[in-house]
C-alpha cells in the first residue's frame, strides 16, 4: 500500500493494481475542514486502487469515508453526517479540452485528463466536496411560514396563489344547485 498522495504515472506497474490508503493527520484535516467551510471533520479515509486500462489510461476505484459536521440550514446548529461513498475516476491520456469558451458538459463526470502525476489527495478532497450534504438539516428543524407585505395590507398566502382552488368550491356549489 502506498502512503504517498502523489503517484508518478511512469512509475506505476501496468500489469498489477497499485493499492493506496490515505488517512490525513489532524493538521491536514483542519486544513480540509477550513477549505470546505465545515464545523468539523473526523475519520477521513480514502482507500482504493489504481489500475491500468489499456496501454495509457488508468482507472481509480476507491471508498471515501468521513464524519463531517456542518451548520443546519434552518437553525445553524451543528449537524453530524457520516459519509461513505464510492469513488471512480478514469484518467485518459488522449482526453482533449474543448476549444470553445462555452460548451456542454458531458454526463460522464468521472473522466479526467491524464497528466504526469495522479494526485490522490486532490481526488479525495474533490470527492469529499461532492459527497457533502448540500442542505444539512437537524432532525425536526423546519422553516416556518413567512409572510411579507407592506404595512397596513394583508399578506398573500399560499392559498391565494392558487387561482383554481376557488373554482373547486364553485363547482361543488353548482352541483348542489342541480
Amino acid at each position: 500500500m502506498s502512503d504517498l498522495s502523489t503517484l508518478r504515472v511512469a512509475d506505476l506497474p501496468q500489469n498489477s493494481p497499485t493499492a493506496f490508503e490515505l488517512r490525513p493527520p489532524s493538521r491536514q484535516l483542519e486544513e480540509i475542514r477550513d477549505a470546505l467551510g465545515l464545523l468539523g471533520l473526523r475519520k477521513l479515509s480514502f482507500v482504493g486502487e489504481l489500475r491500468a486500462q489499456g496501454k495509457r489510461d488508468w482507472v481509480l476505484t476507491a471508498k471515501l469515508g468521513a464524519t463531517v459536521i456542518q451548520p443546519c440550514v434552518v437553525t445553524l446548529d451543528p449537524v453530524t453526517t457520516r459519509i461513505e461513498a464510492p469513488v471512480r475516476r478514469v484518467f485518459m491520456a488522449n482526453l482533449t479540452e474543448p476549444d470553445e469558451p462555452e460548451f456542454e458538459m458531458p454526463e460522464d463526470d468521472e473522466t479526467e485528463a491524464l497528466g504526469p502525476e495522479i494526485d490522490l489527495d486532490q481526488v479525495m478532497r474533490e470527492a469529499l466536496s461532492l459527497a457533502l450534504p448540500q442542505y444539512p438539516r437537524k432532525d425536526g428543524a423546519h422553516l416556518g411560514d413567512a409572510n411579507y407585505t407592506e404595512p397596513g395590507k394583508q399578506a398573500m398566502t399560499d392559498e391565494d396563489a392558487k387561482p383554481f382552488a376557488g373554482l373547486a368550491s364553485l363547482r361543488d356549489a353548482l352541483k348542489k344547485d342541480e
